[in-house]
């Protein structure tokens, strides 16, 4: 009885130190997991080669457990953590059906052990907050609803000037409008579109006026000027 016991001891002090050594027990299994440490960028240092290569490894194991048909472009960003090796933080862009995408992975690679592990991808739109990638249109699982968003933003920008440019083909005027400045903007990301409404501040000729906007962005990245009202306030 007491040398059972002893066995009991002997193995419960085995397993702890395997998950102090980046071990973990899951479904009756003992499976490595990775020790975290600091993270910091990687980029265009001297392994940039090194990187573009995990970089591809990344989307070629997400197209074997996705069945996915993702074409790698190139890494736009790259940072490294110390593991008992090393974690990538990848920010990829990858051709998905002729158009690029952006897409976040996270690789642990052990050279040492020749070994490389796809620990997480995702593309960047699954993200609930409203960012300048998370932008574009998606499916958006956290409910419908307007969010304040930064009128400094590529995509809010891009909105803006195509809302003056409408703004200016429906005009009788010969002077042209331009856009001082985006006085608040608010977004709501829709299943198949995503809406921006905006308050602009425009200058045409010496005179400066403010209009409230309704674009909507589509699927295909267009967007569509749905309302305009001049603001007299």
């Amino acid at each position: 009885m007491k040398l059972v016991m002893s066995l009991s001891v002997v193995v419960v002090v085995v397993l702890s130190s395997f998950c102090e050594l980046g071990f973990s027990r899951d479904d009756g299994f003992i499976r490595m997991k990775p020790i975290l440490g600091g993270i910091h960028d990687c980029m265009g240092n001297q392994n940039s080669a090194e990187i573009e290569s995990i970089g591809r490894f990344a989307v070629q194991e997400h197209n074997k457990k996705e069945n996915a048909l993702l074409e790698f472009a190139r890494v736009v960003k790259a940072k490294e953590q110390v593991v008992s090796g090393k974690m990538y933080h990848l920010t990829l862009e990858a051709v998905d059906a002729g158009k690029k995408k952006i897409y976040e992975a996270k690789v642990w690679v052990k050279p040492w052990m020749n070994f490389k592990q796809l620990q997480e991808f995702k593309h960047t739109h699954d993200s609930p907050s409203v960012t300048s990638a998370g932008l574009g249109v998606k499916r958006d699982g956290h409910g419908p609803g307007w969010r304040s968003v930064p009128t400094h933003d590529p995509v809010v920008q891009g909105a803006a000037h195509h809302a003056v440019k409408t703004i200016q083909q429906r005009s009788n005027s010969l002077a042209p409008y331009e856009l001082l400045d985006i006085l608040l903007a608010k977004a709501e990301v829709i299943e198949n579109y995503t809406k921006f409404a905006m308050l602009l501040k425009l200058r045409r000729g010496t005179k400066e006026e403010k209009f409230n906007v309704l674009v909507n962005k589509n699927r295909e990245g267009k967007f569509y000027l749905n309302q305009m009202k001049q603001d007299h306030s």
